[in-house]
């Protein structure tokens, strides 16, 4: 086995950047990854330094990321505008009656769901960036459209489109969020663009309160926020379609060796980047790990709870007995708690390394929340408004759902399909949250938020549940390990800073030199074969060097 110990050729002195180990009879498996056939042909080194890649990720942070944050919130922006012109009379000026509102709210998600499979197979075979560009100038067109609709059937109508093509905007940012980041990046990614739903309650309430004002002969106040809001979205998406790249390797505004130093820092993932090829044997891992199902409960377990609240939100707010323009300001604060509770959570999630332990934490304001908006008569308002932006900080554990499944699964095809079925269980979840409430409830909505209570429970216990799984798995992997000749214990460099990487090289190159100067006694790389397989597209329970983050 042979040590390969390189430097950057720009570096000024000789700090170590990249360690190797190979070996020629070592069975390397075939690169079916676009990244990893990127660095074979390529005759740029693939070390590199502390300061490159910190110049790359500011580059992708700079680039990529805004472009993440402004499709997630037009995406939440145009959704929830169903909820905002709730409040100015759309029951009665589009003549709804019974459960057809809350119809409204579910349809959108009920397309979502039927979308998911498909929206999973293009995300595989199409470039990411043209099918991001795509979805947000059909759902904002679909949106604008909705402004001449003045009845249940053509509003429901536009709403299933709406919620078709806005099926590929989340399992989309899940999958770039996989393909430029590092696992020990991603939670906090993730919560900035799903923090854009705080954003979102801001803006589209100064938006609505603003737009509200308006009187016209021949719109309703509805109307002129679905035209308004759909036309703004499609100009966004011209600005996606242009300077979206599709992946770290087909990126033109980076030159070569950022691309080989965006593609390289990947490695540690054991996820792959990019392959454009569905394999069939990744659907059925997916549909037989346990894991799926974990983030499938989970998911839906919040959904419903959030599906019930941003559908009916409003309306709640306006039972405790606030004027519509009040309502719309309250929304505010709502938001900005939703932007604190997510950011932070991310944060927390990505220091602590334990996303089971804070999703768990984060169950318990909602589950307060809920009781006393279940229990303190209507006439105190402010502490009925105070358990509403309790149940506001439930926003912050369905990102950090995301990121915990997408750090968890590898493999080009069952990355997508598992995002598709945990997307399947939010959609689920959100047309069955709206069910649960019905205007005819109104003032007390006690169903609705009697069932919120139980799922905020639910997802507190199954957070706590899930690592126990994750620590089997971690361990069966490390007795597989050595049973391949490797050594059990692996640090998972994927999950470290960018300066504790670099300790860790060095400390294990020290190791290194330390044995090597042993006679007789073969140092363990030189005894095992290590066989590579960042870019092989093989998936999180085939690779034995995966490890499962809790």
């Amino acid at each position: 086995m042979t040590a390969i110990i390189s430097s950057s050729p720009d570096a000024k002195d000789d700090t170590i950047t990249h360690i190797e180990y190979a070996s020629p009879s070592a069975p390397q498996p075939i690169i079916k990854d676009k990244a990893g056939q990127f660095l074979n042909s390529t005759n740029h080194a693939t070390s590199f330094t502390l300061e490159e890649e910190t110049h790359v990720l500011r580059r992708i942070d700079y680039r990529i990321l805004p472009l993440l944050l402004g499709a997630y919130f037009f995406q939440q922006l145009d959704k929830s505008s169903l909820s905002y012109v709730s409040v100015f009379g759309l029951t009665t000026d589009a003549h709804l009656h019974g459960k057809q509102y809350s119809w409204l709210g579910s349809i959108l998600y009920l397309a979502q769901l039927v979308m998911q499979p498909l929206v999973a197979f293009l995300l595989v075979k199409l470039p990411t960036g043209k099918l991001i560009g795509g979805a947000i100038f059909c759902w904002g067109c679909s949106l604008a459209i909705m402004s001449a609709c003045r009845n249940f059937g053509s509003l429901l109508g536009m709403r299933f489109l709406l919620g078709a093509f806005e099926a590929a905007i989340a399992p989309s940012c899940v999958a770039v969020t996989q393909m430029w980041w590092r696992r020990s990046e991603q939670t906090l990614r993730t919560s900035y663009w799903n923090a854009m739903n705080g954003i979102t309650s801001i803006v589209g309430s100064l938006f609505t309160y603003g737009l509200g004002h308006i009187y016209s002969k021949h719109l309703y106040k509805y109307q002129v926020v679905f035209l308004f809001c759909g036309l703004l979205t499609v100009a966004y998406s011209a600005f996606v379609l242009i300077l979206m790249p599709d992946s770290p390797v087909e990126a033109k505004y980076l030159t070569e060796r950022e691309k080989v130093v965006a593609v390289e820092r990947l490695r540690a993932n054991q996820m792959g980047v990019v392959t454009r090829e569905w394999r069939w044997d990744h659907v059925v891992e997916t549909l037989l790990d346990l894991k799926t199902w974990c983030w499938f409960i989970l998911i839906i377990a919040i959904s419903i709870a959030s599906g019930g609240i941003s559908t009916f939100g409003n309306l709640i707010v306006k039972s405790f007995g606030y004027t519509s323009f009040e309502t719309i300001l309250f929304n505010i604060p709502f938001g900005v708690i939703q932007f604190l509770a997510i950011v932070g959570s991310g944060w927390l999630a990505t220091h602590i390394k334990k996303k089971g332990l804070v999703i768990a934490i984060m169950a318990v304001p909602p589950i307060v929340g809920a009781i006393l908006m279940l229990t303190i008569p209507r006439h105190q308002k402010g502490v009925l408004l105070f358990g509403y932006y309790l149940v506001s900080i439930m926003a912050c554990i369905t990102p950090l759902i995301y990121a915990w499944q997408a750090q968890n699964t590898a493999g080009d095809t069952k990355r997508k399909c598992t995002s598709a079925v945990v997307f399947i269980g939010m959609c689920t979840g959100n047309v069955i949250g709206p069910l649960l409430y019905s205007t005819n409830d109104a003032p007390l909505y006690r169903p609705g938020l009697i069932s919120n209570l139980i799922m905020f429970a639910l997802v507190g216990v199954l957070a706590l549940l899930i690592p126990l799984y994750l620590a089997f798995l971690n361990r069966r992997h490390a007795k597989r390990r050595q049973e391949l000749g490797k050594s059990a214990d692996k640090v998972d460099q994927s999950m470290l800073a960018k300066k504790e990487i670099q300790n860790s090289k060095e400390m294990e190159l020290e190791e290194g030199r330390q044995e090597d100067g042993q006679e007789g006694n073969p140092t363990r790389q030189e005894e095992e074969e290590v066989v590579d397989k960042g870019f092989a597209d093989v998936t999180d329970l085939k690779n034995e060097d995966f490890i499962f983050v809790y």
